[in-house]
């Protein structure tokens, strides 16, 4: 196989955050967006942050939540409620992780 067959433009996918504690708080899924490929930079970044450093790894994520047109979602004065933004920076973990 050659290697161009692998490389391709990232794409940017839909997540779902539907959980028993999310359906039951907001009454529905949570959803937002990322790109299926990341830099290798961030990539390494979030594989070296050590678990008790949890503000680092919410920093390395935070840029990667997208809204449906690919924009980033939080900056600046823009946050999460605290139990939503763990649930989203697992998600990104795990999809990230496939």
């Amino acid at each position: 196989m050659k290697i161009t067959q692998l490389a391709s433009k990232p794409q940017l996918i839909k997540i779902t955050v539907d959980d028993e504690e999310i359906i039951k708080t907001y009454g529905e899924p949570i959803e937002f967006h990322m790109y299926d490929r990341q830099p290798m930079h961030k990539f390494v970044k979030l594989a070296t942050v050590k678990e008790e450093n949890y503000g680092e790894l919410i920093e390395a994520v935070q840029e990667m939540i997208l809204d449906e047109e690919g924009r980033p979602v939080l900056g600046g004065d823009t946050l999460l409620p605290t139990g939503v933004m763990g649930k989203v920076v697992a998600k990104v973990v795990e999809t990230l992780g496939k």
